[in-house]
């Protein structure tokens, strides 16, 4: 399982990355919003920190943008910049063009094993199932990524799953029982998954214990 932050604040992403855990990260207009920056600014100090796939999103609504805004976006990190496409016929063309010009791409707001099978068709890297923003609406977000993920396995495809819009904890212990390749996880979340009561205790009851013992 790999493990990408979802985020754009360089603070966040330089000290999960110290942690010796972070594999990639993915971003989207609206986290780089928050952070007051320019889009440009904030990829090119995320590739200063992190050694794998780094998420930036295609604006345009047509495949010719897209693939433009993906030659653009590469020049800034050959090695590591994926292109994230949405979901859409158009969407499917761009992934198709840039696939033949080697530029990763990560097909976003996927909310079924049907459209993970055409982005997969198409030739994406990555294929992004939105798990809480279907659990928003009352639907059991994580079941599709198991559909996938066989779908994937089924044919073999080269195609990795992420598993994005992560809320909570128990969707990585999830993804991970499904056998999903990576997921993209808020701050919030992976500090939530660090910590544990009963962590705590021990510690303090360590420390506690060892003021106890007899110095020489």
């Amino acid at each position: 399982m790999k493990i990408f932050i979802d985020s754009a604040d360089i603070n966040e992403i330089k000290e999960v990355a110290s942690w010796g855990i972070l594999d990639g990260v993915t971003t989207n207009p609206t986290l780089v919003c928050k952070t007051g920056r320019s889009f440009e600014e904030c990829v090119s100090d995320i590739s200063k920190i992190v050694d794998g796939s780094i998420s930036v999103e295609a604006i345009s609504t047509d495949a010719e943008g897209m693939v433009k805004e993906g030659v653009e976006w590469a020049k800034v990190n050959p090695k590591n910049i994926t292109i994230k496409i949405p979901m859409s016929i158009e969407g499917l063309k761009a992934v198709k063009g840039l696939r033949a010009k080697k530029i990763m791409t990560n097909v976003t707001l996927v909310f079924s094993p049907n459209q993970a099978l055409l982005a997969a068709k198409a030739g994406a890297t990555f294929i992004s199932p939105f798990v809480g923003r279907l659990d928003d609406i009352s639907h059991f977000g994580m079941e599709i990524v198991g559909d996938i993920v066989q779908i994937l396995k089924n044919y073999e495809f080269d195609t990795e799953v992420i598993v994005a819009s992560v809320r909570n904890p128990l969707h990585v212990v999830e993804a991970v029982r499904m056998g999903a390749h990576i997921a993209t996880i808020p701050f919030k979340v992976l500090k939530q998954m660090v910590e544990h009561p009963l962590t705590d205790i021990g510690i303090k009851k360590f420390f506690e214990d060892y003021k106890k013992i007899p110095k020489k």
